[in-house]
């Protein structure tokens, strides 16, 4: 695995750094598991053993942070020939320290050990989803594949992971049956969306194309314009898949379909603020009108999940023609 050259010459980086280029800051994106959880609650089962339950989630929120900050670690060593290209990102610890390959790969194969050890906890499936994260860390990072660099595949491959954690957090609850696929497309859509408009976000602020190809190869081929289009269409098929998700278990849910709407408006407009929170997603919570967004949006599912709305229900069944 090749990555940055080191400096003999240079003192060594402290321990601190080889903490930080895990980013156990960015551990708060694995939250992404509980729309799974609940979803899998909702239309499976609720758990029987609440204690054991209970240790499942943790140990796999825990296994889930631990092999995404094995992805990150090789994600920073093996950008930071072209980190120093970017505004910020020059100034991550694996571009600016000498930091040794033994120690960063050593760190890797902790994070494996620890977080596949904890996925032996759950149940099979979740192992196994759990590897295919740390396999799509590998396909996005390492060459000779690096889809990092290929064009609207640098989305799709990243994106794909909010999947996987929409199943980490099913298989949590249920070990024999998958969610249904509009909802796990839609919210790889919805990931891909995101993932658009960060990308978009960034372009933005380096300003400069030539830069921006020298930072991320993939930027040699996009502009503003394809991404902002691609970003569209990603929201079109998330809430295409979604709504027929909502209209197929539960007609009520329609009535939050605005509430998602204003979210991915919203969330766009944010890309266009300088040093966008689009491009560092665990700043996120500090955008308090998102957070609003976000929080209506939970109560309503929540309350919809269990009001019948008998207005709805009638028009639900308009819809249907008699069969002769």
């Amino acid at each position: 695995m090749m990555g940055k050259q080191q400096n003999s010459s240079q003192p060594g980086a402290p321990l601190s750094s080889y903490i930080k280029i895990a980013r156990p800051d960015h551990w708060v994106k694995n939250a992404f598991i509980l729309p799974g959880l609940v979803l899998a609650i909702i239309l499976i089962n609720k758990p029987d053993d609440m204690v054991q339950f209970a240790i499942k989630l943790i140990a796999g929120f825990f296994a889930t942070c631990f092999i995404a900050s094995a992805n990150y670690v090789i994600n920073e060593w093996l950008d930071a020939e072209f980190d120093k290209y970017h505004p910020t990102k020059k100034n991550r610890p694996v571009v600016g320290q000498n930091m040794k390959f033994s120690l960063v790969m050593l760190e890797y194969a902790i994070c494996i050990v620890i977080g596949m050890g904890l996925s032996l906890l759950i149940n099979k499936p979740f192992f196994y989803v759990e590897l295919w994260l740390l396999v799509m860390g590998v396909l996005y990072n390492v060459k000779p594949i690096r889809t990092k660099d290929i064009v609207y595949l640098d989305v799709l491959s990243e994106s794909i992971n909010n999947m996987i954690r929409l199943l980490l957090g099913w298989f949590i609850v249920c070990d024999n049956v998958w969610p249904p696929s509009s909802i796990m497309v839609g919210y790889w859509m919805a990931g891909a969306f995101l993932m658009a408009v960060k990308r978009y976000a960034e372009y933005r602020m380096i300003g400069d194309p030539d830069r921006a190809g020298l930072y991320r190869k993939s930027f040699s081929k996009y502009t503003e314009a394809s991404l902002l289009c691609s970003a569209f269409c990603y929201a079109l098929c998330a809430t295409f898949l979604i709504g027929i998700f909502l209209l197929k278990y539960r007609i009520e849910y329609i009535v939050a379909i605005p509430v998602v709407f204003l979210l991915f408006g919203y969330y766009l407009y944010i890309a266009h603020k300088p040093d966008s929170a689009a491009q560092k997603p665990e700043k996120l919570f500090k955008e308090k009108k998102l957070m609003i967004l976000v929080c209506v949006l939970v109560v309503l599912f929540a309350v919809l999940t269990v009001v019948d709305i008998p207005v709805i229900e009638v028009w639900e069944k308009a819809f249907y023609l008699p069969t002769y």
